[in-house]
């Protein structure tokens, strides 16, 4: 069996074992999670393991999502094609391939400049146009690119950050994990509605913290 082969087995099985097992119906997401290379985001040690049911090291104290999550939390996010997406935490760059590949636009940012320039190579060289990155604080979020129809956070503050919420449209939708790492966290859907903000708990996660410039 071919290597592209083996993954390809690798993934259809993560897919209807770990994503439609679960619950997962977005046919969006679906198609994206059995496209996307997972394995290319992490170390070439961790290749076997890229399509297990956990979450796995990518370096700087960081991680590479569970798969089941990162479908969770791209369904959650009802996507559309004409989307334009802000995600706070590339990270190893698997999400923001995920939802690159069901949205019109995806400005993402990571704090970590090691792993922003890896994942903004791995991005690259798999041949994305409609992603766009920034080395940054994610507190700030992209002011310059708001608003945005859908904003995704992959790190977990306390509290929902003011400035990006000021960067969600109107009738918008955030995902975002709030708590404190190591204790109790939740994942939230956030929905903007003129001058109110209404919070859907999802389910308990395990993130790593958001942490400001000035922290």
């Amino acid at each position: 069996m071919k290597i592209n082969n083996k993954f390809q087995v690798l993934r259809n099985n993560m897919v209807q074992s770990q994503i439609i097992a679960r619950n997962i119906t977005d046919i969006n997401v679906i198609k994206a999670m059995q496209k996307v290379p997972r394995h290319l985001f992490v170390d070439e040690n961790y290749y076997n393991d890229a399509y297990s049911d956990y979450p796995l090291p990518i370096g700087f104290s960081q991680t590479i999502s569970q798969p089941y999550i990162v479908a969770l939390m791209t369904e959650e996010l009802d996507l559309k094609k004409e989307d334009v997406v802000l995600e706070i935490g590339t990270g190893s760059g698997y999400q923001t391939a995920i939802l690159a590949e069901i949205a019109k636009e995806v400005f993402t940012v990571e704090k970590i400049n090691g792993l922003f320039k890896r994942a903004e190579s791995i991005l690259m060289n798999l041949n994305y146009k409609n992603i766009f990155f920034k080395n940054s604080d994610g507190y700030n979020g992209w002011v310059e690119k708001a608003p945005f129809d859908k904003i995704i956070v992959t790190a977990a503050p306390e509290d929902i950050p003011e400035s990006l919420l000021d960067q969600l449209k109107d009738s918008g939708i955030m995902i975002i994990p709030l708590g404190t790492c190591g204790l109790s966290q939740s994942l939230f859907k956030v929905k903007k509605a003129g001058k109110k903000i209404l919070k859907e708990e999802i389910c308990g996660v395990s993130f790593v913290p958001l942490v400001k410039d000035d922290a």
